[in-house]
């Protein structure tokens, strides 16, 4: 990429639930490790988890914690590295902020779902704009059914969704960064 830096952002705030409501969802261990493997293999930005939870926050420490300067961090050096990659905010608002303060480079915002909305880019034409357009990029995905239609409705772009061609649709948030991550910047 050009110019332009991928950041992978796991909300747990605002997504939905399966009516549709609007919640925060909780954190899980196996995300966190998966998404740092990912974003480490794939040379992206660090990888944002936001949770206005304070517990679920101090889960998050914890974790990485214990294996960026705790016991883990001695047993397995690789996994040391790949969680050195997570950052924590309570809201989206402050991953833009941290970021803007940073570099003079614009932060747009880029939403998932696994549902079409009619107006998406595609993978093709995004990742031809991170190779034209100077910025950080946040990548948004959901936990639980997903981003809020309001959120994804305030982004500066909608990704399509990854279409597996069956009748379900709803891939484990692990599995979708993997697969958005490999299209965007793979070779």
């Amino acid at each position: 990429m050009t110019g332009a830096f991928l950041y992978p952002v796991l909300l747990h705030y605002p997504v939905e639930d399966k009516d549709g409501n609007e919640i925060s969802a909780a954190v899980t261990n196996l995300d966190l490790h998966d998404l740092a493997r990912i974003a480490i293999t794939y040379e992206t930005g660090d990888v944002w988890v936001v949770t206005p939870i304070p517990e679920q926050q101090q889960l998050v420490r914890d974790i990485v914690e214990y294996w960026t300067r705790g016991t883990g961090s001695r047993h397995n050096p690789d996994r040391k590295l790949a969680l050195s990659k997570i950052r924590l905010a309570a809201y989206l608002e402050e991953v833009s902020q941290a970021l803007c303060t940073d570099t003079s480079s614009p932060v747009f915002t880029v939403s998932t779902s696994a549902r079409k909305a009619g107006s998406e880019l595609s993978f093709e034409s995004l990742r031809q704009l991170l190779k034209q357009r100077q910025g950080r990029y946040l990548l948004l995905f959901g936990t639980a059914h997903g981003i809020s239609r309001r959120l994804r409705q305030q982004t500066d772009y909608q990704l399509e969704p990854i279409q597996a061609g069956g009748v379900y649709n709803h891939l484990p948030v692990r599995a979708a960064v993997a697969i958005t991550v490999d299209r965007l910047l793979g070779r």
